[in-house]
């Protein structure tokens, strides 16, 4: 999109023809909104697909969004023009699995900490869980200045079989010790509440490992935490294999296509055995 509104043809037949649209804004919420004002058809008629039997929710960050997947140079730097959400994990876990999709996540952020250079500072302002239960985050505002993050999301419009958890990648910047570990840990065992409150049926997979699983054991202790304190076994942890140099780097060092199909393979086979869906 490189103006303020403009107009789209997304079919035309000279004869009549049934088409399925599928529209997928590639870059994440946090950069730029968009909406789509109308649909307007030259005769015929419209209606939604029909859902799909599965449906599965991703909370991550940059890994999630697809950052950089489409420029294989790790010196450099973020732009929406190399992000694609359409080639990262979650994405082709969705398309492989046949199942309707829902992506919470933003570039940087954690759950205590988003990415910080100084361990000793805490960037506490950059975390998922204060935007969970909104249509998300966004630095701008839509047109009638009206924020993302001023919206309830409606949990009833998308119930997901299964949520898929891929944080704690940026908090390890700033977990150096001991003691930032169990706050992340006692953060994370609270996030998970909230998001079962929200889904009451769903089975969570908490993931971590594709960029560094220095936190992994720490959230297969919030894990442990939550279900011996709320009884909620309805919960795997599942870790990621470490990316591999022979796959590429793509942009700040971040997954490559490759990458990102090897990770969506290990949570296929994660989730149809969890699930049962194969």
């Amino acid at each position: 999109m490189d103006e303020r509104e403009k107009d789209v043809v997304l079919f035309e037949s000279e004869s009549e023809e049934t088409a399925e649209i599928k529209i997928v804004k590639l870059s994440e919420c946090a950069m730029s909104n968009i909406g789509i004002r109308n649909l307007e058809l030259n005769g015929g008629s419209i209606a939604p697909t029909e859902e799909k039997e599965h449906k599965i929710e991703f909370i991550g960050d940059s890994i999630t969004c697809g950052y950089g997947v489409d420029d294989e140079d790790p010196t450099h730097s973020f732009s929406t023009a190399t992000e694609d959400c359409t080639k990262a994990y979650a994405y082709k876990t969705a398309e492989k699995l046949d199942a309707d999709y829902s992506l919470v996540s933003i570039s940087g952020y954690g759950i205590i900490s988003g990415y910080t250079a100084n361990p000793e500072n805490i960037v506490d302002n950059q975390t998922i869980p204060p935007y969970y239960e909104t249509l998300g985050f966004c630095y701008n505002t839509f047109a009638n200045g009206e924020r993302p993050s001023d919206i309830a999301w409606d949990f009833a419009k998308f119930t997901p079989d299964c949520i898929v958890i891929n944080l704690g990648t940026n908090d390890a910047s700033y977990c150096n010790t001991q003691e930032k570990m169990d706050t992340f840990a006692a953060a994370y065992t609270e996030f998970l509440k909230t998001i079962r409150e929200n889904n009451p049926d769903a089975k969570i997979f908490c993931t971590l490992g594709i960029m560094g699983a220095n936190l992994y054991p720490s959230i297969e202790y919030a894990v442990y935490n939550y279900t011996e304190e709320t009884g909620d076994d309805n919960i795997v942890c599942v870790q990621f294999e470490n990316q591999q140099s022979a796959d590429g780097l793509a942009a700040d060092y971040h997954l490559t296509e490759a990458t990102h199909e090897k990770a969506s393979d290990l949570l296929v086979e994660a989730i149809n055995t969890e699930m049962g869906w194969s």
